[in-house]
């Protein structure tokens, strides 16, 4: 099941070049996260999406990739990941995961946030607890990253924190099964794998100029899922809904450096007590 995966390791000048890829996937986002409304399709946030990436000078990851045909991936409510954007109208209260990738000088970022429609105010309490608790173990995840720890372990540091979260708002959270994170460079998924669940071994163990993708995928309900008819798009077994946060990382000497964030990550670090430490 593990094999014996590998963990490269990038030059300070190549996680430079993952830097550019990864603020303008992280700028997408922020972009879609403000245009995302009620009557709005999702094939036209697709579209903005492309018209974005490409004006900064990137190449979407997704599209064709594997066949897939869209830039983003935008699943909606019970839909999970890898949701074809199309003429799916969005409504408000809908709970929105948007996943994107970047291509710069043959340099990939990946990154996913989720966004309710119409915001705070048209969501229901449980997807805003679902949603809040997604992203913490995203950044429990990231803040554990370090050199000498083995990469699986991030597994059960996400664990703990969606049980942390469950505790707490007297929930429990389903941890997607089957899916995970992954190592990330001249190519979207590479080794090693990136778990979001506690697994036995420790995997391949961290060195500065790691970069990985962290993303930490919840539901209301079951931990199981299937695939549509489309061949693509991953929804909860049990028609809950469901929540997904993504980042891009780099391990650099002195911290950690989240290359999909518009701010290098330094105010969630900050405040997840870990040392931000960008190359620029």
């Amino acid at each position: 099941m593990f094999g014996r995966e590998k963990l490269p390791v990038k030059t300070p000048q190549q996680i430079r070049l993952m830097r550019r890829a990864g603020v303008v996937v992280g700028e997408c986002l922020e972009l879609l996260a403000g245009s995302a409304r009620a009557g709005m399709t999702t094939g036209a946030l697709d579209s903005l999406a492309e018209e974005f990436i490409r004006a900064q000078g990137g190449i979407p990851s997704f599209l064709g990739y594997h066949g897939f045909p869209g830039t983003l991936c935008v699943s909606v409510n019970d839909e999970v990941v890898h949701g074809i954007p199309g003429s799916r109208v969005l409504a408000d209260g809908d709970l929105v995961s948007i996943d994107c990738g970047a291509i710069v000088e043959g340099w990939h970022g990946d990154a996913a946030i989720t966004v309710v429609v119409g915001g705070d105010a048209a969501a229901r309490p449980e997807d805003l607890q679902l949603t809040a608790a997604t992203r913490r173990a995203l950044w429990a995840g990231i803040a554990a990253l370090r050199p000498g720890i083995g990469i699986y372990e991030l597994g059960g540091v996400i664990e703990d924190s969606v049980m942390a979260s469950g505790h707490a708002d007297g929930r429990d959270y389903g941890i997607l099964d089957g899916y995970t994170g992954h190592g990330i460079g001249t190519e979207m998924h590479m080794e090693p794998t990136v778990y979001n669940e506690r697994v036995r071994p420790t995997g391949p163990v961290v060195r500065t100029g790691a970069t990985v993708a962290i993303e930490p995928m919840l539901t209301l309900g079951t931990y199981e899922s299937h695939e549509l008819a489309d061949e693509w798009t991953v929804v909860t077994e049990d028609g809950s809904r469901a929540a997904h946060w993504e980042h891009t990382v780099a391990v650099t000497d002195g911290g950690l450096w989240v290359l999909t964030a518009p701010d290098g990550g330094a105010a969630d670090l900050a405040a997840a007590g870990a040392a931000y430490a960008p190359l620029d």
